[in-house]
């Protein structure tokens, strides 16, 4: 403990320096999806590549079909000791409109709030550089203390996260042994509040399907057929209601394999948290759950997998009215999965589900719209346990853990391509506005959160992954 305090206490004491530093990297417009702004992303890779190297790293600018990637590597503690990739992106989402910012959105701003906080603004503060910066600034201050890391540790960054990644597995899959390690850190995340470090264990998985179902040949008159000929629409919307039961639950056969009930310690975690579900609800315009019968708004959309259609076509949808009889109907159909649910299996009851409802005279064609299974970290993750008692060390609150709806592709492809899990750490606020203008990140997710993370190496040096 007397290397980590005086890691802590270097860090605070070169606080300004770290601020400087990311207002430096903050003043490149590394924005990824315009090619005016190729240059500035090469930029940004020779900047955070010299950075590292500076500070210990054997660091270098990696060429990608498209932007460049960065990658870091310092041997820590030995080659014994437990080897983490750390992962962020270096490239930022475009300006506009840019008459909404309150300064220029690449000359990062410190402001002082009536509240007494303080928030530095400027695009990328939150998405992802500031992020980011709190592990590397972690990295320097442990170095510049101990000569060395208690990990064996990679830095992964990546210059297209906000253009889509097309340059991200091909490159994952030709570098698959320099990018490989024990368990992977990501720093894209949020924390639960102000005051409550986060450890999102979960990611949903995710398997798209759009349905056609064809019936007559043609449009048909709904006064000379109306009666007698089969409506697509009517078959469609059958089915379509037939894939929840009056409880909320998915009817696909063998839908909920791989599904187990929720750690009653989870479970209390989360009611500790306090979510607000009228408000969560409410400000969608909403005043109710129609999801599991049973289960709260925070199981339902962070550990119970779902069944939703997301869009619906068939017939005149014009202007005005048009009395037909569509020849065909068409949905697309998207489930949300957990934990070790297969996406193959549900795609293939989905279609047999379908087929199996079909009347005479109607056929059906499908149409893959990709399929990813979920990440779960096991709850008893040496990892996530060392990671969890590093954060409550260092916030007013103890770390949660919590899930996530939606998904990080990049974890999934960790899992998928390199075999390994990954700890889903950051320090963002949800009003940080990332992607919107004034964008900002809290100056004590900037200090605290080095600091997190300064403890979290600690931790997994010591009790491993």
């Amino acid at each position: 403990m007397a290397d980590l305090d005086s890691v802590l206490g270097c860090l605070d004491l070169n606080l300004d320096r770290s601020v400087e530093r990311l207002k430096d990297l903050l003043r490149i417009p590394s924005i990824s999806t315009d090619p005016a702004y190729a240059a500035d992303c090469r930029r940004c890779a020779d900047w955070l590549a010299g950075d590292l190297d500076a500070i210990g790293f054997k660091a270098r600018v990696a060429d990608s079909a498209g932007h460049p990637m960065v990658i870091a590597h310092h041997d820590g503690a030995g080659p014994n000791a437990p080897h983490v990739l750390f992962y962020g992106h270096y490239d930022v989402q475009p300006v506009d409109p840019v008459e909404l910012w309150d300064t220029d959105p690449f000359e990062p701003t410190v402001r002082q709030m009536p509240d007494g906080t303080s928030r530095i603004t400027g695009r990328g503060s939150a998405d992802d550089k500031g992020q980011l910066m709190t592990f590397v600034e972690a990295c320097r201050a442990y170095i510049a203390e101990t000569g060395s890391l208690p990990c064996r540790v990679t830095i992964f960054l990546e210059g297209e996260e906000e253009s889509g990644s097309p340059s991200l597995l091909p490159f994952m899959d030709a570098n698959k042994a320099e990018l490989s390690a024990d368990i992977a850190l990501v720093c894209d995340t949020n924390m639960w509040d102000r005051e409550t470090p986060a450890i999102s264990t979960g990611l949903r998985g995710l398997v798209g399907e759009e349905v056609t179902i064809r019936c007559a040949d043609k449009d048909l008159h709904s006064g000379y057929f109306g009666g007698a000929a089969t409506n697509p629409i009517h078959v469609l919307s059958r089915i379509l209601a037939d894939l929840h039961d009056a409880d909320g639950r998915v009817t696909l056969p063998g839908f909920y394999d791989g599904v187990p009930e929720l750690p009653e310690e989870v479970r209390e975690i989360w009611k500790g948290l306090n979510f607000d579900e009228a408000a969560f609800l409410g400000q969608a315009g909403l005043t109710t759950s129609s999801g599991e019968k049973g289960r709260s708004v925070l199981e339902q959309t962070w550990s119970r997998p779902t069944a939703e259609v997301n869009g619906i076509s068939g017939g005149y949808t014009g202007k005005g009215f048009k009395t037909v009889i569509a020849a065909e109907a068409s949905a697309k159909v998207s489930f949300r999965l957990v934990f070790d649910q297969d996406p193959a299996k549900i795609r293939e009851s989905f279609r047999r589900f379908v087929s199996e409802r079909l009347p005479t005279d109607a056929k059906v064609e499908f149409h893959e719209h990709g399929g990813s299974p979920a990440i779960q970290l096991p709850f008893d993750s040496p990892a996530l346990t060392a990671a969890r008692e590093a954060l409550s060390d260092e916030w007013p609150k103890a770390a949660v853990m919590i899930g996530m709806g939606g998904s990080i592709p990049v974890v999934g492809e960790f899992k998928r391509r390199l075999g390994m899990g990954s700890l889903l750490i950051g320090f963002g606020l949800g009003d940080d506005r990332i992607h919107s203008p004034n964008e900002k990140y809290e100056m004590t997710s900037f200090a605290k959160g080095q600091r997190s993370w300064a403890r979290v190496l600690d931790a997994l040096g010591r009790k491993g992954v």
